[in-house]
């Protein structure tokens, strides 16, 4: 097994994540490797909380230009982490 550190990458904090925190949802930027039980697995030995459910995504790069030049932004996998009812990842509380 590989470390969590290695599995996830970054907390998501947008809009939408901060409203799926009320539901116990956390988003993060993971590893485009790892599979749902290596995520499963990095969360709950780094936060210390009982995960319930992981679904992850591809976000695919979008276009992006500057002046003549044009180039596309790093696609990335993204994962919505749900834990049991009643805990808290303190992390994204600050």
């Amino acid at each position: 097994m590989r470390s969590p550190y290695e599995v996830l990458i970054k907390p998501v904090v947008s809009e939408k994540s901060t409203k799926l925190m009320e539901e116990n949802k956390y988003t993060f930027k993971v590893d485009p490797k790892a599979n749902k039980i290596e995520i499963k697995h990095a969360v709950e030995t780094a936060f210390k909380v009982n995960v319930v459910d992981v679904r992850t995504m591809r976000v695919p790069g979008k276009l992006k230009r500057q002046g003549r030049t044009q180039g596309y932004t790093p696609s990335w996998k993204k994962a919505i982490v749900t834990i049991k009812a009643g805990q808290r990842i303190p992390i994204f509380e600050e």
